[in-house]
C-alpha cells in the first residue's frame, strides 16, 4: 500500500533531553504545545512515554475529526511515535542534537487512497499540516527551554 508523508524540521533552542521530555510527558507537557487546531485532548491511559493512550479532536481544512492514539518510544530520548490505528496514521517526533540546541523533526504518514492520487494527497497533507506544525514548533520553542531534562 502506498503512503503519503509530510515532515518539517526546526532547530529548538533547548537541550535535546528537554525537548524530548516535554513531548514525552503527555500528562503535563505535550498538551502545552498543541495548537488551537487540537481540542478535547485527554490522556486515556499512562501519561508518560511508552504505552500512553491519548484522544483528541483535530480541526483541519474546515473539518473536525476525533481520534485515539497509542504512544511508543522506539529510541528512548530520541524518537517518539504516536500511532492512530483507526486512520492507519503515524506521527513521529525525532530529536537530534544541533549546534544551536535541538533539531526536531515532526513527520506524519498515512495510507494513500490509491497510488494514482498519492502525489495530490501529499500536497493536500502538506497544506493542512504545515500551518499546524509551524504553530506547534513555536509552542515547543516557548516551553522546551523551561522543561526538565529527565524523569
Amino acid at each position: 500500500m502506498s503512503r503519503v508523508c509530510f515532515s518539517m524540521s526546526r532547530v529548538i533552542p533547548a537541550a535535546p533531553a528537554q525537548v524530548f521530555h516535554l513531548l514525552d510527558d503527555y500528562q503535563h507537557g505535550h498538551w502545552r504545545v498543541l495548537p488551537p487546531a487540537f481540542s478535547d485532548y485527554r490522556v486515556l491511559e499512562g501519561g508518560f512515554g511508552e504505552g500512553t493512550r491519548i484522544a483528541f479532536s483535530l480541526t483541519a481544512g474546515g473539518r473536525t475529526s476525533s481520534t485515539e492514539g497509542i504512544v511508543t518510544v522506539p529510541d528512548p530520548g530520541r524518537v517518539l511515535k504516536e500511532a492512530y490505528p483507526r486512520e492507519q496514521m503515524v506521527t513521529t517526533f525525532t530529536v537530534d542534537r544541533a549546534d544551536d540546541g535541538t533539531l526536531l523533526t515532526i513527520a506524519t504518514s498515512m495510507p494513500a487512497r490509491s497510488p494514482l492520487t498519492a502525489r495530490l494527497e501529499e500536497r493536500v497533507l502538506r497544506r493542512l499540516l504545515e500551518p499546524i506544525y509551524t504553530e506547534e514548533f513555536a509552542l515547543i520553542e516557548k516551553w522546551a527551554p523551561f522543561w526538565y531534562e529527565g524523569t
